[in-house]
């Protein structure tokens, strides 16, 4: 993990810059992605009360609606990173939907999703590496400051 400002990123992983959402993706052994809310945007929303998501088995084109998530100020999307077919919501999310901003990168996963060309997509609208990390979440902080 790395602490950019107040942010805290887990830097192994890929950040989706498309569209207006924090989302980061790991990739599986098994083929499939898990993506998640990152730190900057769950403290920008802040405690999350209520995450609606499209159910498992459909599929999602890359930066479409993976669903919402809502707070005492705040609904928003949550932008799905790559095209693929929903396998899995987290269950945790339906009882403790705050548990993203208790861990974000861990418990706090929101999809698991099956890709149908990851390696294809992950060549745009992803920072990947400290290095990138730092320099997008610096442009990031900087307008959302305005």
């Amino acid at each position: 993990m790395i602490t950019i400002d107040e942010y805290e990123f887990d830097e192994t992983l890929y950040y989706f810059t498309g569209g207006d959402g924090h989302i980061w993706l790991k990739k599986l052994e098994d083929g499939n992605v898990l993506v998640g809310f990152d730190d900057f945007g769950q403290k920008l929303a802040g405690k999350i009360l209520f995450v609606r998501t499209i159910p498992a088995g459909k599929t999602r084109p890359k930066g479409k609606s993976l669903g919402t998530i809502e707070t005492g100020k705040y609904v928003g999307a949550l932008r799905c990173p790559v095209t693929g077919t929903i396998v899995e919501i987290n269950p945790k999310l339906k009882e403790n939907p705050s548990i993203i901003n208790e861990d974000p990168y861990n418990e706090g996963w929101i999809a698991k999703i099956k890709p149908d060309n990851l390696e294809e997509e992950l060549k745009t609208d992803f920072v990947y590496g400290e290095e990138a990390l730092r320099e997008w979440i610096a442009k990031e902080i900087a307008e959302h400051k305005k």
